[in-house]
């Protein structure tokens, strides 16, 4: 069946509130507007404004409750509308959400322990928090500095919580429900320009999330890329396929926690690595990723790894400075040949 990456999301949320009485939807225009990105269109229709929750805008607030319905036995999924609106709530998921389980004694909340103190000072475990907060993420649509961030290195940074990007029909489709069954909570991270994107959906659309996935197989370099750059990197290898040069295109989806053991198997197949990242070069996640390479593949290497990141300046609104900014295929591939000398 052939659908849209929007189509794939909205059929997930729907399996999911039928499935079980415990989940419900709620953010900023969800209900009566369908969505800002017209995600849950039709879900309030169809499952009435108990389980589809319009919000106030006050991302503190309604991510907040999320946090309580979800130690309160609930699964909520919190839709937040774009990453930026996300820094509003960062003290709710990243020191609350995150952190409860560790916080919460055998003792209970508020246990002392030998020396004094306060919340937390034995090991946690007594409360989870199964929560979902989806956002949209990523630049590329005209919408100047303020609304086309990729914040996706700061979430992965953060212990405690699983960060996911879906960049295939297929992932959109099949990342929700293992993340609701996630004890602790998980940010889904889905980039704005891949919501009108088509594809078949395959019949074995379930996804593991705890695993990157080889979308192509090469054997001259590896390029790894995630959400919006991924269809980027296809389409470099594509081009250079066209050129005589194969390369593996594997994307990483699971950014926390990294799956090394596949980013490490596919290093050693092609001794190359491109790491193509919409995130700003300093601090990326592809700087991480690179200093795992190096770790764990160093002597596997017949070249340094290489970057493709957008420019290091706030993304401009001008439709040709903000490609300019941003990664894309040529940069991949003019990347991956200076790697090969060719």
């Amino acid at each position: 069946m052939r659908m849209s990456y929007r189509e794939a999301l909205r059929l997930a949320l729907r399996e999911a509130l039928q499935n079980d009485a415990r989940v419900f939807l709620m953010g900023e225009d969800v209900g009566r507007y369908g969505g800002s990105y017209a995600v849950s269109k039709g879900l309030l229709e169809e499952f009435g404004p108990e389980r589809i929750r319009d919000t106030p805008l006050s991302e503190l607030g309604f991510v907040g409750a999320g946090v309580g319905a979800a130690l309160g036995g609930l699964r909520p999924i919190v839709e937040v509308m774009t990453v930026n609106f996300s820094l509003l709530a960062l003290d709710q998921i990243v020191n609350s959400a995150a952190l409860l389980r560790h916080m919460s004694g055998v003792g209970g909340v508020g246990q002392l322990g030998s020396t004094g103190g306060g919340m937390g000072q034995r090991a946690g475990g007594q409360f989870s928090v199964p929560l979902v907060v989806r956002m949209a993420t990523g630049a590329g649509r005209q919408l100047a500095a303020q609304h086309s961030h990729s914040l996706e290195n700061w979430y992965a940074h953060i212990p405690g919580i699983r960060v996911l990007a879906p960049a295939t029909v297929a992932d959109a489709r099949g990342m929700l429900a293992p993340a609701l069954a996630d004890p602790d909570p998980v940010v889904i991270f889905e980039h704005a320009q891949l919501y009108n994107l088509e594809d078949e959906l395959p019949d074995d659309w379930r996804c593991d999330i705890a695993r990157a996935a080889v979308r192509r197989a090469g054997a001259q370099a590896s390029v790894f890329a995630y959400g919006g750059c991924l269809p980027k990197a296809l389409q470099a290898a594509e081009e250079l396929a066209a050129q005589g040069v194969e390369v593996e295109v594997v994307d990483l989806r699971v950014l926390r926690p990294l799956d090394i053991d596949t980013v490490a198997a596919s290093v050693r197949r092609t001794h190359r690595a491109v790491v193509v990242d919409e995130g700003w070069r300093s601090g990326s996640l592809a700087a991480e990723l690179i200093a795992r390479i190096v770790e764990t593949c160093f002597y596997e290497l017949d070249a340094p790894p290489a970057r493709v990141c957008s420019e290091e300046v706030p993304i401009p609104y001008a439709k040709h400075l903000e490609e300019a900014a941003l990664p894309q295929v040529p940069k991949i591939v003019a990347a991956v040949k200076e790697l090969l000398n060719v």
